[in-house]
Formats: structure tokens, C-alpha cells, sequence
């Protein structure tokens, strides 16, 4: 980088390792060849344990399976259902025969579910029975005659899944068609949560996910050695592309400690199949580290993880460090969008470093920081909107050209919508969600000092900071906090008392809300629309 750009908010990442120009079959079909006989896949709750080899074969047979239904490439397969080891295999079997598969959130019911299968026209749909109080299997049986392109319903565990899983592999039949196969088709469709309007779905290439998987593994130091315990959804990027894909491109095992998270299957599962890596956005880590019997667990054969989806509290990263063994857990940044990580914290990188920021652009792709209005390139340190361009940029939104239009420009940036700044080194610090950002009387308050404020505050383990109506200011701040076990009230007049001469008037929250969790997506981010709503409603605010 010249002087003159390195004083703009602009970066390019490594141009090494080279990317992977290949497809994902081909790649696991490497990677088998390299370590047919170390484990891939492990489901503990469904006490099923695949070694390489093991589980190419299922995943062809269950290709063959697809072919032989009538699966096109090019068509979409739905799968809806938690983490078992079912979900990968469909997951790398659509992939082997160019089928797109469409990821359906397990939270989703009756309208979100028609949504997504008429939206994505998905021709078939692979679902659990039943999953905690849903009953998949009634809401199919619903919908489907509503959904015209749907010819097919599969539940696992029926004969109907037995035989698919178990079909004949026919090698030529997936040979010919790994020929006609490219590394730019698009295989995966993911709905964006929706905080604010309809989901869209952001269509996925090989390129995309394979590689972003392959890099952030790269990252971290992925070998063969590595096993890497996956309590995130698979249903989004972080479980499917940053678990999965990560450990398949490096011979890597995936565990899978329980169908949904359960913090204290996820420390059986890393002390009893000695893993070396753990995932989790910041909440699951602090349910881990809340378990009366934690220092029971025997963690010692922690060397990394990777934290996201939301900013890691100082004193829980300090624990994660020392308590977890977690030395070189990294921080990811990025969005569906995305496919999904655009910044990433080195295992080198400082504890700062890992509580202050999101890392530094990955290998070959490009960030930079607008002003939202202008669209020029803001100085380092001041605050734009993050953007990023690259391998990684999806496709597009499914069917919707206006929408993909509107996020990506026509250089090929895409538009997250989130603040951020960057350092003189490069490291960038996200602030905030555009849509986030509180106007109080004229003054732009980013809320996510105030939250890193609030966690110094003895009685405080997590805290989120909205805006809500205010006739006066047009805004005024609220506080949404979780308190320490044995704290059991926290007002507003106490908390200004301490934020006095710390924080200026005007960040200082006008309301105080004590609950015991926050609103949260499948993927572990807050839902702050939905803290707004019953916000306004609860101060009698609409």
C-alpha cells in the first residue's frame, strides 16, 4: 500500500494462499484421498462416527439417491432440520450433483417456512420430524399443498430417507456430472434473517463457500490434526462454511456436540473428543463459562475457536483465554452476504486486539470505509460504512435483482450497513448498525460504547443499548441489561450515578430494562427491531 492510500480507510488482504478453483465434491474428494482414514464427522447424540472415506461414500450414495428422485443440477433441495449428521450429508451430496441447497431456519414456522419453499421454488425439501416443540412434519404436511413446485417431502428416518441414504453409488452417473459442474455455479441459498422487511436469499457459489472456509481455516492454523467442536447452526454460514467446509478443505473433524446448544454437552464434547477448537457467538461462551460444575471439564486440549456475531466482552474473552486454553481463538467479522467472513484476528494478534476489533482483512479481498452520503472513502479512524469486495460477494439476492442491485454497486462493493472504523495497521472496529445509530437532540451516539461502558459496571454481564421515540430530542437512549447472579435491580438514577463524569450526559441512557435474555436470531445476533417494539409498547412510547 502507498502512503496516499494507506491514510484512507481502504485494505486489501494477502494474495496468498491461492484460492481453491475447484468445486466442493472435487475438494472433498481430495481431501479423502489425502486422509481416507481419519474421523470427518462425529454426531454424538446420534452416536454416529464417519471417518473420510466413510463419509464420501455417503455422501455419494445419497448424490445417487437425489439423481435417481429426479434432483437436477441447478434445482433446489431444502433442508430443515438442527445440527446432526444428516444435515452435512445432504449438505456436500447436493453439492456433488449441482443441486442448490436451501438452508430453512429451525426456527421457522408455518408463514416463514411457505416463504422460504415457494420463494427459493424448492423442489425438494429434507426435514426433520420434530425438533424441541415444532412439529416439522405437520407444518410440511400444511404448506406443501401450497408450495407448486415441491414434489417431494423427505423426513429422516423414514424408509423414504433410508433409501435415498442408501442407494447404489453410481460412479459414472456422478462422474458425468462433476464434469459439467463449475466452481461459479451457484450451490447454496441462504435467508437473511429479516430484522427489517422479507427475507432475501443470498445465493451462494463453490467459490464462495469453499473458499471462504478454506481461509478462515488458514487462518487459524487448520491441519489434519485439528477437531473442531460445532455447536453453531449449520443452518447458517458460521456452522456450515466456517465448521464444515473449514475442516473438510484440511482433513479436520467435525464434532457435533447436541442437535441445538446445550453448553454443557458442548464441554463434554471438547473434554471427551479432545478438541481442539470450539465456536460460539459471545452468549454461548458465557453460558460455558456459567456452568456451576465448569472447572470439572478437562479443556485442555483448547488451542483456538472462533468467536462471532457479536462483540466479545473484555472480561469473557479473558476468560476464554485462560480458563478455555483458547490462546489463539480468533474474532470473525463478515454476513451472509458474505459467505461470511471479511475480517478476521490472526492467532498472533493481541487480547486488544480480540475485544477491540474484528481483525484484518482476509486473503484476496478488498474493505474499504465510505461516508453512507457521499460514498467517498473516509480518512483512517473516522467512521463509514464497511464494505467489502472480492471472491466472497454472493451472486445476488434469489430472484431479486432491485435488492441486489441496491446492496451491491456497480464496482462490486457490497454494502453491509454497518459502522466501522480502521486503524493506522488496519484493523477495523465495528460501531454499530447504520439503522442503529441513535440521533439524540443532534448528536450521533453509536450504542456500542455505551455497551462496552455498561460492562464495567459491577452488577452487569451483558448489556444492549437502543433507541426509542422522544418528543423532545427525537430519540432518547434505553439500556436492555442481564445482571449478575444475586443483583436483582439496577434504575436508571443508579446507573446515571455511576456513568456520571465517565460518559457525556447525552450518552447516558434515559431507561433502564433488567430482563434475563435478550431477543435472539437462530444465529445468535440480538434482535434489537424487536427490543424497539416492545420498548415502545412497555414506555407507552407508540
Amino acid at each position: 500500500m502507498t502512503a496516499e492510500t494507506a491514510a484512507v480507510s481502504y485494505a486489501a488482504g494477502p494474495a496468498a494462499p491461492p484460492l481453491l478453483e475447484t468445486t466442493i465434491g472435487a475438494d472433498l474428494a481430495a481431501t479423502t484421498a489425502r486422509f481416507p482414514d481419519r474421523e470427518a464427522l462425529v454426531d454424538l447424540a446420534e452416536g454416529r462416527r464417519l471417518t473420510y472415506r466413510e463419509f464420501r461414500a455417503q455422501i455419494r450414495a445419497l448424490a445417487t439417491g437425489l439423481l435417481g428422485a429426479g434432483i437436477a443440477p441447478g434445482e433446489r433441495v431444502g433442508i430443515w432440520a438442527p445440527n446432526r449428521w444428516e444435515w452435512m450429508a445432504v449438505q456436500y451430496a447436493t453439492a456433488e450433483i449441482g443441486a442448490i441447497l436451501v438452508n430453512i431456519n429451525p426456527a421457522y414456522r408455518l408463514r416463514e417456512l411457505e416463504y422460504a419453499l415457494t420463494r427459493s421454488e424448492i423442489a425438494m425439501v429434507i426435514a426433520a420430524p420434530e425438533f424441541k416443540d415444532a412439529d416439522y412434519a405437520a407444518m410440511l404436511a400444511e404448506v406443501a399443498p401450497r408450495c407448486p413446485d415441491l414434489r417431494e417431502t423427505v423426513l429422516l428416518g423414514s424408509p423414504r430417507w433410508t433409501e435415498l441414504a442408501g442407494t447404489a453409488i453410481d460412479e459414472d452417473r456422478l462422474d458425468a456430472v462433476a464434469q459439467t459442474l463449475s466452481p461459479d455455479d451457484p450451490i447454496n441459498i441462504q435467508y437473511t434473517s429479516g430484522t427489517t422487511g422479507a427475507p432475501k436469499g443470498a445465493t451462494l457459489t463453490h467459490r464462495n463457500i469453499l473458499n471462504n472456509g478454506y481461509l478462515v481455516g488458514e487462518l487459524i492454523d487448520y491441519t489434519e490434526a485439528d477437531r473442531i467442536c460445532v455447536p453453531v447452526p449449520f443452518y447458517h454460514c458460521f456452522g456450515m462454511v466456517m465448521g464444515n467446509l473449514a475442516a473438510t478443505s484440511h482433513g479436520a473433524a467435525v464434532i457435533i456436540p447436541a442437535p441445538g446448544f446445550d453448553a454443557a454437552a458442548t464441554l463434554q464434547a471438547v473434554q471427551d473428543e479432545r478438541c481442539t477448537s470450539l465456536y460460539g457467538v459471545p452468549t454461548m461462551f458465557i453460558a460455558e463459562l456459567g456452568l456451576a460444575d465448569f472447572a470439572d471439564y478437562d479443556l485442555a486440549s483448547l488451542r483456538t475457536g472462533i468467536m462471532a456475531g457479536s462483540p466479545c466482552p473484555a472480561e469473557i474473552m479473558r476468560q476464554v483465554i485462560d480458563r478455555m486454553h483458547m490462546r489463539e481463538v480468533s474474532i470473525c467479522y463478515g454476513m451472509t452476504e458474505t459467505s461470511p467472513v471479511s475480517t478476521q484476528t490472526r492467532s498472533d494478534d493481541g487480547f486488544d486486539e480480540r475485544v477491540e476489533t474484528v481483525g484484518r482483512v482476509g486473503p484476496h479481498l478488498e474493505i474499504t470505509i465510505i461516508d453512507p452520503l457521499t460514498g467517498e472513502t473516509v480518512a483512517r479512524g473516522q467512521t463509514g460504512e464497511l464494505c467489502t469486495r472480492g471472491y466472497s460477494v454472493m451472486r445476488g439476492y434469489w430472484n431479486e435483482p432491485d435488492k441486489t442491485a441496491e446492496a451491491i454497486d456497480a464496482d462490486g462493493w457490497m454494502h453491509t450497513g454497518d459502522l466501522a472504523t480502521m486503524d493506522e495497521a488496519g484493523y477495523v472496529r465495528v460501531t454499530g448498525r447504520i439503522k442503529d445509530m441513535v440521533i439524540r437532540g443532534g448528536e450521533n451516539i453509536y450504542p456500542r460504547e455505551i455497551e462496552e461502558f455498561l460492562y464495567t459496571h459491577p452488577d452487569i454481564v451483558d448489556a444492549q443499548v437502543i433507541g426509542v421515540p422522544d418528543d423532545r430530542y427525537g430519540e432518547e437512549l434505553m439500556a436492555w441489561v442481564i445482571l449478575r447472579p444475586g443483583a436483582t435491580e439496577l434504575t436508571a438514577e443508579a446507573l446515571r450515578a455511576f456513568a456520571a463524569g465517565t460518559l457525556a450526559h447525552f450518552k447516558i441512557p434515559r431507561y433502564v430494562h433488567v430482563v434475563d435474555e435478550f431477543p435472539m436470531t437462530v444465529t445468535g445476533k440480538v434482535r434489537k427491531v424487536e427490543m424497539r417494539a416492545v420498548a415502545i409498547d412497555r414506555l407507552g412510547l407508540g
